[in-house]
């Protein structure tokens, strides 16, 4: 999760002010280059800039982000989810491995084509029995794969022909296309086929990469570089850049001083003091991204002394919502971010399809939220503290010790507060007895990061009834049966326009709630060379679209003009 620590020169202030005047942010749709590629403007060579190594190339096995940066450019999905991150049946998804697909009458199956052209990168023909040995491998125990709770529905999948598979599913539900083409990337039979799941995490075979996407790899040096190249005979056509190499740095800084240097094209993760550097850079430039990461401050219902009990202070929803109007959150958001802050609409990032920024919002208001305070029965003590039938309207906010953003906007909160007679104090932890009080609901308040799945039913997870138990994410024990049914209903109509409408209705409902205050959206700033041109970037990973990226033949640097071999 990126940090953005606040900008206080004024000079910087409106170096960055200049420069963000000329960034689009088009939340879930992505960002569009306004010029298109010639025929001339294939070749060329990108590289990003990281700290972080992959761990596998083996989609099923994926942890940390440069494992699904390299395995989704590597690996094809039997379709592509559209860039409006649409989960409800097939509407937007585009082929990718099946050419087209059929709906039984009942839909508890789906017919898939296997493109015929299609191959992987050694040559063989990609096979229906691929796809069933795909979701055979992340359904097996022994491998023990993170995807493996997102394909309970999935029942089977059978092989009618060499090119073409049928997947059975359990149940009927909106999203059942979606859990199978997004969340399994088809992998080869004949190159993991004869090694046993428990074995694959370490075997060398699953570091060999041979998958059926635009990019084939071409070489990985733990520690030091991953490196594809363009796969010219692509059954969907050649990447429009010869390579893609990702440039392992040893930390944070020392990847930042490879971009700085010339040596890379893109670092993902500027920071906002970073953001003055490019006011007069002639070869560099800001680009902001969406993410489908949000942060809010949330609040317990229940009292963490006796959770059997509603909390003391938040239990009350007016003491709630007049907490809501005592933070400024526009001002908060320019005091931590500058100009390059993203706010939050309710409990979800712009880039998923149901995000809807026309949501009526609580409005900054210290005098109607003092005024709530007085009529709840919170009168002011003599220190200027509130009181209530002798308890003082005082609370911690927790958060973790690795977040400087959010250590200041406690900071900004506790200030906000203290304004209408209330006492917040900060409770900083280490990031292991952070998540042990969020898992334990040992809080008050906390200041929590969340990323949403582009399926609605990650907001169940985090909001509904269903979602307090252990297993969920619903770490304020919210619960309204108002907006359990909306979600429930969002998650189970087959309507894109319904779903939108039931979710729109669930945010609404929370917004006047209040069980938590929307701080703002976690949107990313990369930097990158002037002279590539992306060809969009979509909220669940920017890279969706890399293969069509491009570099203008005019302003090729002397690596771009290496070709498709690989560097030494």
């Amino acid at each position: 999760m990126l940090r953005f620590p606040r900008l206080s020169a004024r000079r910087t202030r409106s170096a960055t002010l200049c420069i963000f005047a000329t960034l689009a942010f088009s939340g879930c749709k992505g960002l569009e280059d306004t010029k298109s590629a010639g025929p001339a403007d294939v070749g060329g060579t990108l590289v990003i800039s990281t700290p972080s190594d992959a761990g596998t190339l083996l989609p099923p096995l994926i942890a940390v982000i440069t494992d699904r940066q390299v395995t989704d450019l590597l690996y094809d999905r039997l379709a592509d989810i559209g860039d409006d991150l649409n989960s409800v049946g097939d509407k937007g998804f585009k082929p990718q491995l099946a050419e087209r697909w059929e709906w039984a009458a009942d839909s508890l199956s789906i017919v898939f084509h296997i493109n015929p052209r299609a191959r992987w990168h050694d040559g063989v023909p990609v096979r229906a029995s691929d796809v069933r040995f795909s979701v055979n491998l992340i359904k097996d125990r022994a491998l023990a794969s993170p995807a493996l709770p997102l394909v309970t529905n999935i029942d089977s999948v059978s092989v009618r022909d060499s090119v073409t598979a049928v997947a059975w599913f359990k149940k009927r539900t909106p999203a059942q296309f979606y859990d199978l083409v997004y969340q399994v990337s088809i992998v080869p039979e004949h190159v993991l086929g004869n090694t046993p799941a428990v074995q694959l995490r370490e075997a060398e075979v699953g570091r060999r990469g041979i998958g059926s996407g635009r990019f084939r790899l071409a070489a990985w040096q733990p520690g030091t570089k991953i490196e594809l190249i363009a796969d010219t005979a692509n059954y969907r056509g050649r990447a429009k850049l010869d390579r893609v190499i990702f440039s392992i740095a040893p930390d944070f800084t020392a990847a930042l001083t490879r971009f700085f240097a010339g040596d890379a094209d893109i670092f993902e993760q500027l920071k906002a003091e970073h953001f003055a550097r490019f006011a007069n850079d002639t070869v560099r430039r800001m680009q902001r991204y969406p993410t489908l990461a949000y942060t809010t401050l949330t609040m317990n219902m229940k009292d963490p002394k006796s959770p059997a009990q509603a909390h003391p202070i938040f239990g009350d929803r007016a003491v709630r919502r007049a907490l809501t109007m005592a933070v400024d959150r526009k001002a908060m958001l320019r005091n931590a971010f500058d100009t390059a802050g993203v706010p939050l609409f309710g409990p979800f990032p712009r880039g998923v399809s149901v995000a809807d920024t026309t949501l009526p919002q609580i409005a900054y208001d210290t005098t109607k939220a003092k005024a709530l305070l007085d009529s709840a029965g919170w009168t002011v003590g003599p220190d200027g503290v509130r009181i209530k039938n002798g308890r003082r309207l005082e609370f911690t906010i927790t958060l973790p010790n690795s977040s400087a953003l959010r250590k200041q906007y406690a900071v900004l909160l506790q200030e906000a507060f203290r304004k209408i007679g209330v006492s917040a104090t900060p409770d900083v932890s280490d990031i292991a007895t952070f998540m042990s009080k969020l898992a334990g609901r040992a809080f008050d308040m906390q200041i929590n990061n969340y990323v949403t799945d582009p399926d609605v039913w990650g907001f169940k997870q985090s909001w509904s009834t269903a979602g307090i138990g252990k297993d969920g994410s619903n770490s304020g024990s919210y619960s309204n049966p108002l907006v359990d049914a909306m979600l429930d209903s969002a998650t189970t109509t087959f309507d894109p326009a319904r779903t939108r409408a039931y979710a729109r209705r669930a945010f609404e409902t929370l917004i006047e709630d209040a069980p938590g205050i929307w701080l703002y959206e976690t949107a990313a700033v990369m930097g990158l060379d002037k002279r590539i041109h992306p060809a969009g970037m979509r909220a669940d990973g920017y890279w969706s679209h890399l293969a069509d990226w491009w570099i203008p033949a005019s302003q090729r640097s002397a690596r771009d003009k290496i070709g498709l071999r690989p560097t030494p």
